[in-house]
């Protein structure tokens, strides 16, 4: 994984954050606790947040779903840019881990947006959906374990309305998925994916080079 835009000089990496980041203090202060984390490399870049937090913006977004969470960033980007009615369903396993999310959000002033789900992803979403959620998030942001993205983006696509958006997070993989010699079960995983959702005629689709590639999938 890679906590900066694939194929950027460090020089123009630098550049690129100081011309165009505005990373409020808050997440800032959690970006630099993660780095500490043993796990810190599956935090996603601040420029990749900030890009989330625009289009979640632009599409006047107020439902939101997160599948994976753990230390709490992506999700308060997203939870910083819903309006005060907004609402997240956080989805992750790690209790230890989010009780770092925890204190950020509450921090934030945000924690009231969030419904943060302590249980497998799938059983989450299958409950959303038997509950009649369908068709009622705007958008959904994918970024857990990766031989199970097809499964989460297909009830994923059930769960977020026509003209909404789910986002899926390392889908370049640090190069690997372009890289022959490399077959492990996530990486092979991950090729499948991205095969599949090239093929997808219920979205329209676009990978973006930033953090570890970032897929978006619009909703027909």
């Amino acid at each position: 994984m890679s906590l900066k835009s694939l194929n950027l000089t460090p020089e123009l990496y630098d550049y690129l954050q100081k011309v165009s980041l505005r990373e409020p203090e808050i997440l800032a202060q959690l970006r630099a606790e993660t780095a500490a984390n043993p796990r810190g490399g599956m935090q996603i870049a601040p420029e990749q947040g900030q890009f989330m937090a625009f289009l979640v913006r632009l599409m006047g977004a107020k439902k939101t779903l997160e599948i994976g969470v753990f230390t709490g960033y992506s999700s308060l980007v997203v939870a910083l840019a819903l309006p005060p009615e907004g609402r997240i369903v956080a989805c992750d396993v790690d209790a230890e881990v989010t009780n770092i999310a925890r204190r950020y959000w509450q921090k934030a002033g945000v924690s009231d947006r969030i419904d943060l789900r302590l249980a497998p992803a799938l059983n989450t979403l299958d409950q959303l959906i038997a509950n009649g959620e369908e068709h009622t998030f705007d958008f959904t942001f994918i970024d857990a374990d990766k031989r199970n993205y097809i499964n989460y983006y297909e009830k994923a696509l059930t769960l977020v309305r026509p003209g909404g958006m789910i986002a899926i997070d390392n889908v370049l993989w640090s190069g690997k998925v372009a890289d022959p010699q490399v077959n492990d079960p996530r990486t092979e995983s991950l090729r499948a994916f991205n095969q599949s959702l090239q093929k997808d005629e219920r979205i329209e689709l676009s990978l973006v080079p930033i953090g570890d590639g970032l897929t978006l999938a619009w909703k027909r």
